[in-house]
């Protein structure tokens, strides 16, 4: 997914025919069969058997080859070691319009609800995942797009979305990553594809309903009353779920790490009521396992909330069916936003999915960082 020989033709239309070409090419690739059930990988990832739990399916994903992404600062580390910092815009000025009558708080300052300010004063480029939560000042938010921030650099406008809808109150504190949590699958795809603040929150405030719901079938205490999505999944209820489900699948991954280490494990596809919904690839097996902890709860939270896959006692996706969701790329647009000597970040829309392939374009660190299907 690194090559992108149609970048540089002279005109829209040219490069639109080629992009469905070799979208044509690619999905003509799928149907190659390397023995009865299985079938031959298009590009450079295998998918293997399956870990399921209760209503979640998730299946390791190995690759040909892996890159070296040590020269990577991860958001964690960046704000761990006081390298990175993320404040509210504009928010030296005043600051507050409370609200008490439920509905949304409107900003009343030079803060802004969809964006921080970012400073990576490290030695390594920073990399930023969507779906990444952080929390402090006014609202809870989380990052809308994949991207690299250049060492040493100016402070950066940070693309987000409000996770925290009726709250725009607090101090200018500096933010927080949330630990152990990424916003799960159908709050990124809000984020990610959709680009819709509005959708994002009617995610959160139905995620909100959902756990309100499961712990009043479970005769559990029901989670204290908030806005924040943050808050809502760090609830009792919840983090017994999540704990329940995502550690048997931690400890299977924990028994199978030497030898998805030796086939150079990447990432993983998932399915929730059997439904293939997404897919996380990285360039190294370095990363996954440092997302892996955060990855994990946020597609287990995916399976307890619900979300819009309704199929109840539906078969676990064979391997062959999540291969083809890995590999199928009949795109029929495609956006690239890019930062020269920094990252290239492309979109490419399909029938019914969309995939973000985020590329470095550091010198001497030139690959495919980290790759994200959703289906729609």
């Amino acid at each position: 997914m690194n090559w992108h020989p149609f970048e540089n033709l002279p005109s829209p239309r040219l490069r639109q025919a080629a992009l469905l070409a070799l979208s044509a090419l690619a999905a003509s690739m799928i149907v190659l069969r390397a023995g009865a059930g299985e079938v031959k990988p298009a590009g450079p990832y295998k998918v293997l058997a399956p870990v399921t739990e209760d209503n979640l399916t998730v299946f390791p994903v190995v690759a040909e080859h892996t890159w070296d992404t040590h020269g990577f600062l991860t958001l964690d580390e960046g704000i761990r070691s006081g390298e990175v910092v993320v404040t509210e815009q504009g928010s030296a000025s005043g600051l507050v319009r409370p609200r008490h009558d439920g509905r949304r708080p409107i900003p009343q300052s030079q803060a802004q609800v969809n964006q921080l300010v970012l400073e990576n004063n490290s030695d390594r480029p920073l990399l930023l995942l969507a779906g990444e939560i952080v929390t402090g000042g006014k609202q809870d938010r989380v990052i809308g797009k994949d991207r690299i921030v250049a060492p040493h650099g100016e402070p950066i406008a940070l693309g987000v979305f409000c996770v925290e809808p009726h709250r725009w109150t607090g101090d200018s504190s500096y933010f927080r990553p949330m630990n152990g949590l990424m916003a799960q699958p159908s709050v990124r795809l809000r984020a990610m594809a959709s680009k819709s603040q509005q959708e994002v929150w009617d995610e959160v405030n139905r995620t909100r309903a959902e756990v309100e719901v499961m712990a009043s079938a479970a005769a559990a205490p029901a989670p204290p009353p908030t806005s924040s999505l943050a808050g809502t999944m760090q609830s009792t209820v919840v983090v017994e779920k999540l704990g329940a489900m995502a550690a048997p699948i931690e400890r299977t991954y924990e028994k199978l790490a030497h030898e998805l280490r030796s086939q150079k494990a990447v990432g993983a596809i998932v399915a929730v009521n059997g439904e293939l919904i997404w897919a996380d690839v990285f360039a190294s097996q370095t990363l996954l396992e440092k997302y892996w902890p955060k990855l994990i709860r946020s597609y287990a939270a995916e399976a307890i909330a619900g979300g819009t896959w309704h199929r109840p006692g539906a078969a676990t996706p064979a391997v062959s069916s999540a291969q083809a969701f890995l590999d199928d790329l009949n795109a029929n647009k495609e956006v690239v936003e890019r930062e020269p000597g920094v990252y290239r970040n492309a979109e490419l829309t399909g029938p019914d999915f969309t995939v973000f392939v985020l590329s470095s374009l550091v010198p001497g660190m030139t690959f495919d960082v980290h790759v994200a299907k959703m289906k729609r």
